[in-house]
């Protein structure tokens, strides 16, 4: 992992976001954590400058991180992918509410644009979210296709970095005693796809999909849920519907929507 952006609007949740950000990737100094704001009017480039300045020296104070800032004019979502894709981003790290346009890219008329978009990961950053060390790592999987739709590069770069165990679920209401033959088959193409992670595997025969995840990130101590945007699947569920509010906003783990 070599680039990380942090979207800045000054409002609590992106203070929070780029908090984690530094203390996640603290002691790796490898990282360019990039702290990033876009405005409207031309005359506003100075004071943001300078309060991006401001933000970086408060969150260096007792931290080493490799942090920079970049401010631009224009529209937040089309600048943010511009520069994703020049930096060659491996993450964006951001909040989900906000007092400016930042506020609605996930909820809103901006809903899921980050999300839908393939030029990089995406980390969710939940309101509430307290910093926790990346030590456990749950990946949700609809068990279908799995060769071809799971992006295994992005997922195991981060489990990489943060030296961390991978927890693999499975929620279906289909599911009775045991995986069927077909489902048995995917998860088995999982196991090996991510083999030298020696991944725990579970199903669970629920309904309620986000508290399904919720629940069992808690039970497990999961520091990290991956879900994987893929259209008709677990992850178009939970960001095209109201699961995206519900597992955002009630969940105090960060979410990382990778793209299949």
């Amino acid at each position: 992992m070599n680039t990380v952006i942090v979207p800045i609007d000054f409002s609590e949740t992106s203070f929070n976001a780029a908090r984690y950000a530094v203390k996640l990737l603290t002691n790796h100094p490898e990282v360019q954590i990039t702290l990033y704001h876009t405005y409207e009017k031309a005359d506003a480039e100075e004071n943001r400058n300078e309060a991006l300045e401001k933000l970086k020296e408060e969150l260096l104070v007792s931290k080493e991180a490799n942090i920079s800032i970049c401010t631009e004019q224009g529209d937040f979502l089309t600048e943010l992918e511009k520069l994703a894709r020049h930096r060659q981003a491996d993450l964006i790290i951001m909040g989900i509410t906000g007092k400016s346009s930042l506020a609605q890219v996930f909820i809103g008329s901006n809903s899921l644009k980050m999300a839908q978009n393939k030029f990089c990961p995406v980390m969710i950053i939940p309101a509430n979210a307290i910093y926790s060390e990346i030590k456990n790592v749950l990946l949700t999987t609809d068990l279908k296709n799995v060769i071809s739709t799971t992006p295994s590069a992005p997922i195991k770069k981060v489990i990489s970095t943060f030296d961390a165990k991978l927890f693999i679920i499975n929620v279906n209401s289909e599911h009775y005693i045991e995986l069927s033959e077909n489902y048995a088959a995917e998860q088995q193409k999982l196991k090996d796809m991510f083999a030298e992670f020696d991944p725990e595997f579970y199903f669970l025969r629920l309904y309620d999909v986000d508290d399904a995840i919720n629940k069992f990130a808690e039970d497990k101590s999961i520091d990290l849920i991956i879900t994987i945007n893929k259209e008709h699947s677990l992850t178009h569920k939970l960001f095209i519907t109201s699961h995206t509010k519900k597992l955002a906003y009630q969940s105090t783990v960060p979410v990382m929507v990778v793209h299949e």
